[in-house]
């Protein structure tokens, strides 16, 4: 897995840019969207009581990190109803997927260098 592997869900020059560069803030920020990820996706089901919190948390720490089809997926969730969470979960995989290739990508780096 590796930059070849990311799919364009996160914006990585985006959040490169908002830290200006500094790749130790990077990295942390993306530990803290895949610890709120792990927590808040738990509450991702209609039968959540909580699961508009969820939707509404996901959506500011998706688009945090450049994440904006997560970002709008939960804006339609929170529009449309519980019906549209499995497009949020959709969302959050894509998401999920391309911090581990944007992370496994710089951990080879700093191997190399």
């Amino acid at each position: 897995m590796a930059r070849r592997d990311i799919t364009g869900a996160v914006d990585f020059p985006y959040l490169e840019g908002f830290a200006a560069g500094d790749s130790a803030l990077v990295a942390e920020v993306l530990d803290l969207f895949r610890e709120q990820a792990a927590i808040w996706s738990r509450m991702l089901t209609p039968e959540s009581e909580g699961w508009r919190d969820a939707v509404h948390t996901l959506k500011g720490a998706g688009r945090g990190i450049g994440a904006h089809a997560l970002g709008d997926a939960c804006e339609r969730a929170e529009a449309l109803g519980a019906g549209a969470l499995p497009s949020v979960h959709a969302a959050l995989d894509d998401a999920l997927l391309d911090v581990a290739a944007y992370q496994h990508e710089q951990q080879l780096r700093s191997l190399k260098g």
